[in-house]
């Protein structure tokens, strides 16, 4: 009886100490989970924030976009993206009103902007060509008709092969990046008349489309599939396409530039990475009518001087 209660007691004692040794065990490996869960957790950690992106209306529909697919995968980031023009988004960068100021220009190109104080994202490259109300009757315009439209020289459509109909040029502003490039590269630097002036190429686009002899121009990125409201202009008689803008045959195409004030925050460092991605560069970028800088067989300097990559 003695023996039998011995070995029972015996039985309990291993039994409680087996609990005992396996409950710490538990507490070992839930200690270890817990700790490398909190490790994962600090290296995944989200971005988080706010970023201000202005400037260049010809860049503004593909920030846009890229800013709606990164808050999406980062739901604490907020990014407003809004226009005013190149001149706004440089000066407003070099201020620190902007995290990002977007321009169809160089920097350089501003006498009221000290280009070493920005850095330079060059993010997409932009064809520009003139935007013409369908009722004028023309499609396609050597540079020389071109620009005698633009400097005035020439009032009515049918002194250039269209119909008989006063022609109304609608502008951009001097501080716009679209003006200076096609200022610079379609009307090689000759001063345009005055006419309707604009700073948003959505209201430039809707003037032309509604006013009968009209004709503005803008980027491409604004001639969207099967909107005959405007008509693209060819020059010289070619098309204003992105492979010839690719190929430097058609002539009249800038950089899409982002500039930060300095070296970026992380957070605006990861939003410029990420434009910079393919999921942007192969999808976003010819989705929204613009050119990735990877495809480019040619190449531009500050002074706007063209050569093969």
């Amino acid at each position: 009886m003695k023996k039998k209660n011995l070995l029972a007691i015996g039985m309990v004692f291993v039994l409680s100490l087996t609990l005992i040794l396996s409950g710490c065990g538990n507490g070992s490996s839930s200690s270890d989970s817990s700790s490398s869960s909190e490790n994962s957790s600090s290296s995944s950690a989200s971005l988080s924030g706010k970023i201000t992106i202005g400037g260049s209306t010809a860049l503004q529909p593909l920030a846009a976009q890229a800013a709606k697919e990164f808050m999406e995968k980062n739901p604490d980031v907020q990014i407003e993206v809004q226009g005013g023009g190149s001149g706004t988004g440089l000066s407003e960068a070099q201020a620190g009103n902007f995290d990002i100021g977007m321009s169809d220009v160089f920097a350089e190109s501003k006498s009221n902007i000290d280009a070493k104080s920005l850095k330079d994202y060059q993010v997409a490259v932009v064809g520009m060509t003139a935007a013409v109300n369908p009722k004028a009757g023309v499609k396609n315009l050597s540079k020389e008709d071109l620009q005698k439209v633009f400097t005035g020289k020439v009032k009515n459509w049918k002194e250039v092969g269209g119909k008989d109909q006063k022609i109304t040029l609608v502008n951009r502003p001097d501080g716009s990046g679209t003006r200076a490039t096609f200022d610079q590269f379609a009307l090689d630097n000759k001063t345009p008349a005055e006419g309707i002036t604009q700073d948003s190429t959505n209201t430039v686009k809707k003037i032309i489309s509604e006013t009968p002899g009209a004709v503005g121009y803008m980027a491409l990125s604004y001639f969207t599939a099967n909107d005959t409201s405007v008509t693209k202009l060819s020059i010289d008689g070619v098309e204003a396409t992105d492979d010839n803008v690719a190929s430097g045959e058609f002539p009249v195409w800038a950089y899409e530039h982002m500039y930060t004030k300095g070296e970026p925050s992380k957070l605006v460092k990861a939003f410029l990475d990420f434009m910079m991605s393919d999921a942007v560069q192969t999808k976003d970028v010819p989705a929204q009518g613009y050119l990735s800088v990877k495809n480019m067989k040619v190449q531009r300097d500050a002074e706007g001087k063209q050569t093969d990559k």
